[in-house]
This record gives C-alpha cells, structure tokens and sequence, in this order.
C-alpha cells in the first residue's frame, strides 16, 4: 500500500513523553499495537514534515471538508 492509497483501516494514535524522555508515537489498530519512540529531535523533524505535508495537501484543495477527519 503506498502513501497516496486510501484504506478502510481505522487506527487511534496516541502521541506524548515517555519516563526516559523519549516522544512515543503510540498507534492502534486492528489488534495491532506499535509504540514508536523518538529523542525530541527526531520528533521535532517529524513535526515539520507533518506541518509540511498539511500545507501541501491544503493547497491541492481537495481534502475532506473543514472540521472532518
């Protein structure tokens, strides 16, 4: 399954510090469970690349309606 491909799987994803001051990216889904754990840098470039990637999807103007997820 590539990036650009929709999928029917629904997932939670759970983002915050852990006790060793790592940043876990918690996600769920389908009796699937994988924490991903970042030092704050790595979370930091995951952070813009997130911001990066909203800004160009919101330019392509054909995302789901405001408020929608």
């Amino acid at each position: 399954m590539g990036i650009d491909k929709q999928s029917d799987i629904a997932a939670n994803i759970q983002i915050g510090p852990t006790t060793l001051g790592m940043v876990r990216i918690y996600i769920e889904a389908e009796g699937l469970e994988l924490p991903l754990d970042f030092d704050p840098e790595e979370a930091e470039e995951i952070a813009e690349e997130l911001l990066a990637a909203a800004e160009a999807a919101r330019s392509m103007g054909s995302g789901p309606a405001k408020g929608r997820k």
